[in-house]
């Protein structure tokens, strides 16, 4: 099957009006060659297309097509990306993938580096492994905004960080992008004894030079039980994530001087860690990164409050079970506290489920394992259903890192289970309603 291929036409769209099937390929874009969804994207966005397919039977035809101005044709192609993702060549020595056990399902161990996911999916990429002329491409087609995993902008130590000899020039190419008017967003995986202090201090600096950097997230490293034969790097310690937070706060007081932003975000796992207040929502000017964990209890706790002020009704005995990660048990619990206080037929349960897959070090909800939640949940009453968050499963499924199934889980614990979104009204309504 070629890349470019059409896989499916979508009912009542221009595909289907000028007579395209599945099988068809599209060759062309007014006579520009299709490489990939870039081109796709950027050619279609004209009103006037000259559009040259091969057909299934074999014949090359031209169709001449007049529609508004980035209307779609309305077809889906085989792969998202009208082409193969790019894989990541670096050995971080951060990386997650390189920690997980042998056995799990294959998808697991690919490890994307590619730009045009970072513009579509919002991933993050090292640019480590896109040539100069691709950086110009994406400058003339005004890719924007692009997210970028930074770690570090000292050259010397991205080169060591990421094991990889071209990862040195991070800030020649980032500024060209931001020099042409991309937006970008940047994030640092913060590795005690590495890329912390000093050296964390010089890539903010770096980061605030350029004009048009959006946020810059600093997260922790997440450290499994599987590190062997990797190096060593220690644990985000009380005092260590207290120190991280007081040099982003230093820095956020000097982005809000120079740009008018914050800027600089440290991740709520640090405060956690730090046993610090996680700051109020209107703090994080948006969340721009609440994707990376950024904000995202400050994001659910004002919307929880809200909902909590609206007029919604309890007319009968309800109880409801959570389980939910280390990192989040006391404020899910202390939300759930209230949600008790003002509905007195309701009773909640949360239960803080240790990642004995992973190894306790990994404490988010997200990275849960149906294993452990059915093992540690085993022969508890958990009412009438048991509420989990969507984070610990795969996009538009309901299976879980270790392959399990909500199903699987239902059937082990007697419960029903419903996934919910790490939003305070979904939550709250949850705990109410069926």
């Amino acid at each position: 099957m070629k890349k470019n291929e059409i896989k499916t036409v979508l009912p009542g769209s221009i595909g289907e009006e000028i007579g395209l099937e599945p099988g068809d390929v599209i060759l062309k874009i007014n006579n520009t060659e299709i490489r990939d969804v870039l081109d796709y994207r950027y050619l279609m966005s004209d009103e006037e297309i000259l559009l040259t397919v091969l057909t299934r039977q074999g014949e090359e035809v031209e169709v001449e097509i007049e529609k508004d101005i980035y209307e779609d044709l309305g077809v889906e192609f085989e792969s998202g990306l009208i082409d193969t993702a790019k894989s990541c060549a670096n050995r971080c020595v951060f990386c997650f993938i390189d920690q997980l056990p042998k056995g799990m399902r294959e998808t697991l161990y690919f490890k994307d580096d590619d730009t045009r996911l970072s513009f579509f999916q919002g991933n993050y990429v090292t640019l480590t492994n896109v040539p100069e002329k691709e950086i110009d491409r994406f400058i003339a087609m005004r890719v924007s905004p692009i997210n970028i995993s930074v770690h570090t902008t000292n050259p010397s130590l991205r080169v060591e960080m990421l094991k990889n000899k071209n990862a040195g020039n991070i800030m020649e190419r980032m500024k060209k992008l931001s020099d042409n008017g991309i937006l970008l967003n940047a994030q640092i995986v913060l590795c005690p004894g590495i890329n912390d202090g000093k050296e964390l201090e010089r890539t903010l600096s770096d980061l605030l030079s350029l004009g048009h950097i959006r946020s810059v997230s600093i997260v922790p490293i997440g450290k499994t039980k599987f590190r062997d034969g990797l190096c060593s790097i220690p644990s985000v310690t009380k005092e260590k994530a207290e120190e991280v937070i007081k040099t982003v706060e230093e820095w956020q007081k000097k982005a809000l001087e120079k740009a008018g932003t914050r800027l600089f975000y440290a991740s709520d796992e640090f405060y956690l860690k730090a046993e610090r207040e996680i700051p109020d929502a209107i703090e994080y000017e948006h969340f721009p990164q609440i994707e990376n964990g950024v904000g995202l209890i400050a994001s659910m706790k004002e919307e929880f409050y809200n909902a909590l002020n609206e007029d919604y009704t309890l007319e009968k005995e309800r109880h409801v079970s959570i389980a939910t990660g280390v990192s989040a048990y006391n404020f899910i619990k202390s939300i759930a506290k209230e949600a008790e206080k003002r509905y007195n037929r309701l009773k909640v349960d949360v239960y803080e489920i240790k990642n004995n897959f992973f190894g306790e070090e990994i404490t988010v909800a997200g990275l849960l394992c149906g294993r452990d939640i059915t093992e540690q949940l085993h022969g508890k009453d958990m009412g009438e259903v048991l509420l989990v968050s969507k984070s610990m499963l795969r996009d538009a499924t309901d299976v879980l890192l270790d392959d399990i199934t909500i199903s699987d889980m239902e059937k082990e614990l007697g419960v029903k289970i419903k996934a919910i979104e790490n939003d305070g009204y979904e939550f709250l309504e949850a705990l109410l309603k069926d």
